[in-house]
């Protein structure tokens, strides 16, 4: 799964990346994004690529019950185009999600806790997770934006922490994943694919990611004494 993760780039360098539109948005630095709390997501609106605030834990437009769909922090790259809580935005709402790297947590023998570990790309450039987009209304007619993030097998390298992992778009992929009158679920399912173990790293990071309320860069800070010195590349 994806539990946590970052966005720790400057607004230039996403725009240069992406080429999106941004209209009356505050973008600032995140070290811990949490489910439940808003992230940027891009998604194609009248051709053109726009940056949107959304809420990490997808609600279905249809859904009555906020709680309860707002878990939906992940979707199955094998079974998002069919479950009911997907299936409507994997076909008509497909989103980027910006980070520059994402947490997970390997139990260790003889840890009582699990030890948290930072993945991201060798080249420390942004990317993109597949994720898929909703809007929902609530009685008092407020619109929710909201999002969750893709997830697959792991590949070789996060393999050794989560058998899972989020899926990250190539660059090429990014165009039409997020456009919404393409509509070939087979296509689309194609792309959720691991990504390439050679182009990651990981390194285990302070307890300090942990909790959410952390969210400064000492999250990202390689651990000062690894445990049995484990460092993927």
């Amino acid at each position: 799964m994806c539990g946590r993760f970052a966005q720790t780039k400057e607004l230039a360098v996403l725009i240069n990346r992406f080429h999106f539109i941004i209209e009356d948005l505050e973008i600032r630095k995140h070290y811990n994004i949490a489910p439940g709390q808003d992230s940027p997501v891009i998604i194609l609106e009248n051709k053109q690529r726009k940056l949107k605030m959304m809420r990490w834990g997808l609600v279905p437009f249809w859904s009555k019950e906020f709680p309860k769909a707002a878990r939906r922090i992940n979707a199955r790259s094998e079974t998002a185009a069919q479950k009911p809580g997907f299936r409507h935005s994997f076909k008509n709402r497909r989103c980027l999600v910006p980070s520059s790297g994402y947490y997970e947590w390997k139990e260790l023998p003889g840890v009582k806790t699990k030890v948290p570990y930072f993945i991201s790309l060798k080249n420390k450039a942004p990317f993109a997770f597949a994720g898929l987009w909703d809007a929902w209304e609530n009685p008092e007619k407020e619109i929710l934006l909201s999002f969750s993030i893709i997830t697959t097998t792991a590949n070789s390298l996060t393999r050794a922490i989560h058998p899972r992992m989020p899926v990250i778009l190539s660059p090429e992929k990014e165009d039409l994943w997020i456009e919404p009158d393409f509509k070939d679920t087979q296509t689309l399912g194609s792309f959720l694919k691991p990504y390439p173990s050679k182009n990651m790293e990981a390194y285990e990071v302070s307890p300090l990611v942990n909790s959410p309320k952390n969210d400064s860069p000492e999250c990202l800070k390689k651990a000062s004494y690894p445990r049995q010195g484990l460092l993927f590349t």
